[in-house]
């Protein structure tokens, strides 16, 4: 059997990776084998010597890696576009979080915030509050956790709310996600894939790729919370 195609991805592609998986290899794909982590994690893993055929990262990751020499410039594809958004947990009030002086009411009225140290969604969410003047007040009371889903500290009843890219906040049952961030609050990431320069299996890796910036999987994206 042909050796399976290792993916390097960050947390927001999970769900549509996942999704997928099982559709390209009836297609004729080769077997992904995938791993999933925060993008600056992910770096540190491939900064460090760990290997992988294909790279999802955000985009400015995954430059950091090209300019390294660690992925091939040419094989690199845009993926999707995510917004942040907030989640409560199932069955409970959604506060309006569609204009600033709303999303400052909604953070402080919390009992605790939960969002990550290492997502890139974590590191604009900490940059958004410190800007709106309420982070001492907002991290007086957060849940910042390292990595993983912060929405599985709602379900766990220690956190109010959760903030994550929106893709990442649907992994988690026992939620619902009330919606992004005001837009005009905040840039969304993109996330592009890969090649490394080391895979030994170029082609499947680029057949990857190609399906994964194919329109066959646009429906896939949008299911899981992400624009293609």
């Amino acid at each position: 059997m042909d050796e399976p195609v290792r993916v390097l991805s960050t947390l927001a592609l999970k769900g549509a990776v996942s999704s997928l998986a099982g559709q390209y290899v009836a297609g004729g794909g080769a077997r992904i084998d995938a791993d999933f982590a925060p993008t600056l994690a992910l770096l540190d893993r491939l900064r460090a010597g760990e290997t992988a055929d294909v790279v999802i990262l955000t985009r400015e990751g995954l430059d950091e890696v090209v300019r390294e020499g660690r992925v091939v410039a040419e094989s690199c594809v845009d993926l999707a576009r995510s917004y942040v958004g907030l989640a409560v947990r199932a069955g409970e009030a959604h506060p309006d979080i569609s204009t600033e002086p709303a999303l400052r009411a909604a953070l402080l009225g919390a009992r605790a915030v939960a969002y990550s140290r290492l997502g890139a969604s974590g590191i604009l969410f900490a940059k958004l509050i410190e800007r709106m003047g309420i982070a001492s007040d907002v991290n007086a009371h957060a849940v910042i956790i390292p990595q993983g889903f912060t929405a599985e500290r709602l379900v766990a009843g220690e956190a109010d709310l959760a903030v994550q890219q929106i893709s990442e906040l649907k992994q988690v049952a026992g939620i619902e996600v009330i919606g992004p961030l005001p837009h005009q609050l905040q840039t969304p990431a993109v996330f592009s894939a890969g090649r490394m320069a080391a895979s030994p299996r170029a082609a499947q890796s680029d057949r990857l790729l190609r399906y994964l910036a194919s329109p066959e999987v646009a429906p896939a994206l949008r299911e899981s919370g992400l624009d293609p």
